[in-house]
């Protein structure tokens, strides 16, 4: 896709982004009609340059040569020509409430993107409220199309580099979400579970971009804030005004709970060890410089089976609560197919899926709708995402 970039300061905090703004790959940052809320996430957007396909960019450029035709035709002064902007057509604000999960790619984008300001930069005043206003606001869109959120989550996580900590920590809460309703906790268990997979890597948000981003080895100064971050990010919590032990105690836990009956553990060790377990199922879908992601089934195994190569409990809701086959992964048919998985299916290994690269390796125009029930689209294994080379329409697959 052809980008062009835009001057920064066309974006505005609190205004609907008029078109979808991409990153100089012309990979999605901004979905059109949402809303920047905070001068860190446009600091954090101008910092990665904001770029517009070439469509986008010519009616820019109208609007701009409207408005400095405009003011030349009223003698405006050379300074204030120099400085305009183009009145574009707003788009309409799409506000994460109910309404608009109608469109949950931007829901999600929207959260991500609060996410990641919010994680960066921890806000001094109000950073609880923040984190419980972010954990209602995901739990709102995981339960208003559950299939829908894992689709765009999964896709982000397996295509996306640059966004890598933001992606990980939503998938990580969306996926400990569905797993505790496998497990007989109590509900307010299921609160503290999602704040600690939220802010579990709150100590090391920026060097988790950088390690995805990184070409060589670990370094030692790395390893060291590696080690050390669950304590730090409780520190850093603490600080904060965070007061709930559960949260805090399974974010310190979350790398130092043991295999084994989760009956038997404390119960902010049963909350670490299913984050653990579903930080484990969703860094292997994530590629990294360094690595190539597994397929889902490989990352489900690596979840489902413990320390000691044994059924883990944590594992095994996880794979009862996303399936074997989650939505925006790919499995290969037995036509020779690849498709991308929809929507789980009333059994794990039974999911509805689209074929989007032919028989030859070619990629279909449209995606295809395969019954896996049917001995010709059986699925015979899982794909890889570095394997998959279609640039895929998410709203599209949705409507499917």
């Amino acid at each position: 896709m052809a980008v062009i970039q835009l001057p920064p300061h066309i974006l505005k905090i609190g205004l609907p982004v008029p078109f979808a703004l991409r990153d100089s790959a012309g990979m999605l940052l901004v979905p059109r009609g949402a809303t920047v809320a905070t001068e860190a996430q446009r600091q954090q957007l101008i910092a990665r340059g904001i770029y517009v396909d070439e469509n986008d960019s010519q009616q820019f450029k109208k609007a701009l040569a409207g408005k400095v035709d405009s003011m030349v035709r009223s003698n405006a002064l050379l300074g204030q020509i120099a400085k305009a902007t183009a009145d574009v057509p707003e788009a309409p604000a799409q506000p994460l409430t109910r309404r608009s999960i109608a469109d949950p790619v931007t829901g999600w984008n929207n959260l991500m993107l609060r996410a990641s300001a919010m994680l960066h930069d921890p806000p001094q005043a109000d950073f609880g409220s923040r984190v419980e206003k972010l954990e209602r606001d995901l739990l709102e869109l995981l339960d208003g199309d559950t299939d829908a959120g894992l689709l765009t989550l999964i896709h982000a996580t397996t295509s996306e580099l640059h966004q890598y900590s933001v992606t990980h920590a939503l998938l990580v809460t969306s996926v400990c979400d569905l797993a505790a309703r496998n497990l007989p906790w109590p509900a307010e268990w299921r609160v503290s579970l999602r704040r600690a997979a939220l802010t579990m890597n709150i100590a090391m948000t920026t060097l988790q971009d950088t390690l995805a981003l990184q070409d060589g080895p670990v370094t030692p100064r790395q390893r060291e804030v590696i080690d050390g971050h669950a304590a730090k990010a409780v520190k850093i919590m603490r600080e904060l005004g965070v007061s709930d032990d559960l949260w805090l105690q399974a974010v310190e836990h979350h790398h130092a709970s043991p295999p084994g009956p989760l009956a038997e553990l404390s119960p902010w060790m049963q909350l670490a060890r299913l984050i653990q377990r579903a930080d484990i199922f969703a860094a292997r879908l994530s590629p990294r410089k360094m690595r190539q992601a597994m397929p889902a089934i490989a990352a489900a195994k690596a979840a489902y089976l413990d320390e000691n190569q044994k059924a883990d409990e944590a594992g095994a809701a996880i794979i009862k609560g996303v399936g074997i086959y989650p939505p925006g992964s790919y499995v290969r048919l037995a036509s020779t197919e690849v498709a991308i998985v929809l929507r789980r299916g009333v059994r794990a290994n039974e999911p509805k899926v689209a074929s989007i690269i032919s028989r030859n390796g070619t990629p279909l125009g449209e995606p295809a709708m395969r019954d896996i029930r049917q001995k010709t689209y059986e699925i015979t294994g899982g794909v890889a995402p570095h394997e998959v080379k279609v640039r895929l329409n998410l709203q599209r697959l949705l409507q499917l």
